[in-house]
């Protein structure tokens, strides 16, 4: 049930250009900001949006000639979508209805699917009468139970709070990891990515960037909203040995290479001074603070000298440092946590 696909979609001031190839049991998310194109990819997969060019192919067989309800798809869309009229029940059997199955057949199949996301004592109940934690389990079982060999699913998390998120987040991995067909997820949450798919393929502007298991792309990010997702400062120079030169900085790595180079490191690695330090550290700048913020139990600090960075300390060390924007400051990153690797 290998999904192999080219998606193309064309409009006036945008243009979707995407490859993408998925394994039978391979869970894909596709990672992206708002307006990169992923929902429109999601639904060019679906039949829902027109494509301008490209295929579409699952076990190789065509899927781009067929209309959309000719799909072998399931489908969880982001606000779930069920009938407010049904029952969780008569909502999953739904899709075996529409395919011809029988009532009773349906509903005991539907009943089935309830136990297993753990809702078999919600049958009867409308969507009103759901959490969004369960209403997101009874929109899986809806698109499961339509025996589908693509599962899309569009921001599954998205509507429920942080509290039902990592719940329904574990809860859906596991699932996931159950069902043998292709999975492609849409999301601009880096965690629910991370958690969920076996590899990323990271979208902006239309076109592919990035992709590889989450690993690897947190690892080695290659752009600025990747490095963002993953916590990193991130710069392209040109490497010669162990030095990378970023525009009239030059940054000491670990690694060994030559020519365009990204180089990057976490704000943890940051080191703030008030007057320059002594040792001279090999990774040293001055900067100007921009501005300081909360970012979880610390502080980040947003620099801006040479290259921007980002760096986080502990409320005791502003303190220390009596820090303020518009200050200047001196910069230090120990180049045993600078790491550069080929552009």
């Amino acid at each position: 049930m290998t999904l192999d696909a080219r998606l193309v979609v064309a409009r006036p001031a945008f243009t979707l250009d995407v490859a993408l190839r998925v394994a039978p049991g391979e869970v894909v998310a596709l990672l992206g900001p708002n307006g990169a194109g992923k929902t429109t990819a999601l639904r060019a997969l679906a039949g829902l949006t027109p494509m301008s060019g490209g295929r579409i192919s699952l076990r190789g067989r065509p899927l781009h000639t067929l209309p959309a309800e000719g799909r072998p798809i399931g489908m969880v869309f982001q606000d779930y979508l069920l009938f407010p009229h049904l029952s969780a029940l008569d909502n999953v059997a739904f899709g075996p209805r529409c395919q011809g199955v029988p009532r009773a057949e349906a509903r005991r199949a539907a009943a089935v699917l309830l136990e297993r996301v753990g809702l078999a004592d919600r049958a009867a109940a409308r969507p009103r009468e759901l959490s969004g934690g369960q209403a997101q389990r009874v929109a899986l079982a809806r698109a499961l139970a339509v025996r589908p060999e693509l599962l899309l699913l569009d921001e599954p998390l998205a509507a429920l709070d942080a509290h039902t998120r990592l719940e329904i987040r574990s809860q859906l991995r596991r699932h996931l990891a159950d069902f043998d067909g292709a999975t492609v997820l849409v999301t601009h949450d880096p965690l629910d990515a991370m958690v969920l798919a076996d590899r990323l393929i990271v979208i902006e502007g239309g076109a592919v960037v990035q992709q590889g298991t989450p690993a690897e792309v947190a690892r080695r990010p290659r752009t600025d909203y990747v490095a963002r997702l993953v916590g990193l400062n991130l710069y392209r120079g040109v490497a010669d040995g162990s030095r990378v030169t970023v525009g009239e900085l030059a940054l000491h790595t670990c690694e060994q290479l030559e020519g365009p180079a990204f180089v990057a490191f976490p704000p943890a690695a940051v080191a703030l001074y008030r007057s320059r330090p002594d040792g001279s550290p090999r990774n040293l700048w001055q900067a100007r603070i921009e501005g300081i913020e909360r970012h979880g139990d610390n502080v980040r600090v947003h620099l801006d000298g040479p290259v921007t960075a980002f760096a986080d300390i502990t409320p005791a060390a502003v303190a220390d440092l009596d820090l303020s924007a518009g200050q200047r400051i001196w910069v230090s990153v120990k180049a045993t946590e600078t790491h550069a690797y080929a552009a």
